[in-house]
């Protein structure tokens, strides 16, 4: 016996599930956020509690609520009636976010021993050889293959990742949980979008700490595939707090083949000997610059990436790949201040096919068996 058709009502409210929020990424059904709907002939009313009243997506439910809604025969007309949460509304949604009860604290959801999600550290020894643009362009060649990436702009004095990617709305916060912008399929978060205008930051080790801290634990990243931290240049304050705060993270050094870059460069890399985090691999940057007759002008030099994966590998007894050398391009520049990364603004431009290619490497991860039951079984003696 067939079962009995849906009434009116459970068509809608499962038209209503299909919707997600569009910062959370879970349906608004299951977050608490519908108060509830009538139908009125062809015509239906939806009650929606926003978490803040200026949501700035708001425009983006109600065209997919009214996309949802009006797929049902019958139906050819919404109207969306938006309120706001109430506190004890707000607080039940953040413990259903965080997975506990009213009383769940904010915990580093990377840094638990369950955590499948891998994260990468893009370190240099100084600034101006293309971290953040190598780092921007992986979180995007990343997104692209289907994967859910977050970024965290750690370089606290010198942000630069929203503008790359082409974010510019701010967080949303709910009590004290922060809900990070998207673009390009990215999550990210920066100090950038806490400070007014182009404020210069001007803070010491504590501050840096607890900034990143904050980043990690109050942004509600959901379930992450990949988490890149674009790191400040150098073995400073981030560098030491991230080892403390992402013991688990791993480290890839982006440098340019210049010999004076390639030094200080070996040097950021070589603190993963004292932090005991594991080195991905080496990324050069600004390789050689293609010119019209096809040959390749070396503008910065040859060889630096290479020779900090062999100075890496020789420091750490451990094997650090030279993952990828990217060209000398304009298009990289160009597409980083349009704000969005070459890999998707030109993706067969040589520069966004050696990044295409470094994120490939990245991808798949060679898992560690640290903490993890072999199945070994031991004959105890007689």
């Amino acid at each position: 016996m067939s079962a009995p058709a849906p009434t009116l009502e459970e068509a809608v409210q499962a038209a209503l599930a299909t919707v997600d929020d569009p910062e959370i990424r879970r349906p608004i059904t299951e977050l608490g956020m519908v108060k509830g709907f009538t139908v009125a002939g062809t015509k239906i009313s939806v009650e929606i509690l926003l978490t803040v009243a200026g949501c700035p997506l708001r425009d983006k439910l109600t065209s997919d609520i009214t996309a949802a809604v009006t797929k049902i025969p019958g139906i050819d007309s919404v109207e969306i009636d938006f309120g706001v949460m109430s506190e004890e509304q707000r607080k039940a949604l953040q413990a259903t976010l965080r997975g506990g009860g009213q009383s769940a604290e904010p915990v580093i959801p990377f840094a638990q021993p369950g955590s499948k999600t891998r994260v990468y550290a893009v370190a240099s020894g100084k600034g101006g050889v293309g971290k953040s643009s190598v780092t921007v362009n992986l979180a995007a060649a990343l997104a692209k293959r289907g994967l859910s990436v977050g970024v965290i702009d750690a370089d606290i004095y010198g942000h630069s990742v929203p503008r790359m990617l082409g974010v510019d709305g701010r967080p949303t916060r709910v009590e004290d949980m922060i809900m990070p912008p998207q673009s390009h399929g990215v999550k990210v978060i920066s100090i950038g979008m806490f400070t007014a205008g182009n404020a210069a930051v001007v803070w010491r080790g504590p501050m840096l700490h607890r900034a990143l801290q904050q980043f990690l634990a109050d942004v509600f990243w959901g379930d992450l595939d990949v988490l890149l931290l674009d790191l400040p240049p150098g073995t400073g304050d981030v560098a030491i707090s991230l080892a403390q705060l992402l013991p688990n993270a791993e480290i890839l050094v982006v440098t340019t083949p210049q010999a004076a870059a390639a030094e200080v460069a070996e040097r950021a890399g070589a603190i993963a000997l004292q932090t005991h985090q594991r080195l991905v691999g080496v990324v050069e940057n600004m390789s050689w610059l293609e010119l019209p007759d096809g040959t390749r002008m070396e503008v910065f030099g040859a060889g630096g990436g290479e020779t900090v994966a062999s100075s890496l590998t020789q420091t750490v007894g451990a094997s650090v790949p030279l993952l990828g050398q990217v060209p000398l391009d304009t298009r990289v520049r160009e597409a980083g201040d349009a704000g969005t990364p070459i890999v998707l603004a030109d993706p067969d431009a040589p520069a966004a096919k050696a990044l295409d290619a470094v994120a490939d490497r990245l991808a798949v991860r060679r898992e560690s068996l640290v903490g993890k039951p072999l199945g070994l079984m031991v004959n105890a003696r007689r």
